[in-house]
């Protein structure tokens, strides 16, 4: 495998320390990832996706994989200022060690309850729901989250974002968001009304952006209208090359690999759970007075049947 170009690192290496997490090496590596060279992209693409396998492969191995040199991924290692690539790679394995939360034996209780059947997609289902929820359950994640959750706290406004595919992620977190939190706003952009709804938010706001591959043209719209006002954005993704990334004050990504013909959304909404949760959690009183107001205008309203 030969690389046809110059990887052009020599002069934008960065002297300065090192990352010591996977967190800011991930988010380095997003950083960069749009000026990268083309063996660049491959190789910084394969080492955001596959942390595992960076951590316990060879170097030989994980070059062939991400279809780039062993030069490459030493070239990458040293963009971010690690002396070799096993320095690079130790920080992989740090982070692996400590894992996501283990829920194989949950997923094995699955398989077996319906080993008794031939529906293999019923457990092919199952078996990815696992994964994606125990992908979501880091230590990484829970300082991630408790530091997203403050900034939606101090947020004078909270503008929610997600077309086509994760409007769904949208909708509901603004609708839930909204009995505890009444400042977010769920933007639709409906009729050419996106920039409307928009302007009133600028410096001191948050936007939530939800986008999965293939990203829609009216969420990386949105986004950049934000941005441009001094909205501070929240991205929730699926994998830190997405466009949304660049510019995002926290960005989460989800896991959404399933058999089925549409990309899951079940750790987006799971997340979506955690967050608000963390911000009644740590919040104000208000938040609760809001939730147990809200529930009550339901109830003397007649929003629920009386299953008393």
């Amino acid at each position: 495998m030969r690389e046809h170009e110059s990887d052009n690192v020599a002069t934008t290496t960065d002297p300065t320390t090192p990352p010591s997490d996977l967190d800011t090496v991930n988010q380095q590596l997003a950083e960069a990832y749009p000026e990268l060279s083309p063996q660049l992209k491959l190789a910084a693409g394969y080492v955001l996706e596959h942390p595992v396998e960076i951590a316990f492969q060879s170097i030989r191995k994980s070059a062939s994989a991400a279809a780039v040199t062993a030069s490459t991924l030493v070239r990458l290692a040293k963009r971010l200022g690690f002396d070799s690539y096993e320095q690079f790679r130790e920080v992989f394995q740090s982070a692996v060690q400590a894992g996501p939360v283990e829920l194989s034996g949950r997923a094995s209780q699955l398989r077996n309850l319906a080993s008794q059947t031939d529906d293999q997609v019923f457990l092919d289902v199952g078996d990815a729901a696992f994964d994606n929820i125990g992908r979501l359950f880091t230590t990484d994640n829970q300082a991630r989250v408790r530091e997203a959750a403050r900034r939606l706290l101090d947020a004078r406004k909270v503008a929610v974002v997600g077309f086509r595919d994760t409007f769904a992620c949208a909708y509901h977190f603004a609708y839930v968001g909204r009995i505890a939190m009444p400042n977010i706003q769920l933007i639709r952009g409906q009729e050419g009304g996106l920039l409307t709804e928009l302007s009133a938010f600028g410096d001191g706001d948050v936007v939530v952006a939800f986008g999965f591959e293939p990203y829609c043209n009216e969420t990386m719209r949105a986004l950049n209208i934000a941005r441009e006002q001094g909205v501070s954005p929240i991205v929730i993704t699926d994998t830190l090359r997405s466009p949304l990334v660049p510019g995002s004050a926290i960005t989460f990504t989800v896991a959404n690999a399933t058999p089925h013909f549409f990309p899951s959304i079940l750790s987006a909404i799971t997340l979506i759970e955690v967050l608000l949760a963390e911000c009644v959690a740590f919040g104000p009183d208000d938040l609760v007075d809001n939730v147990a107001s809200f529930e009550s205008r339901m109830r003397q309203m007649g929003a629920y049947v009386d299953n008393s």
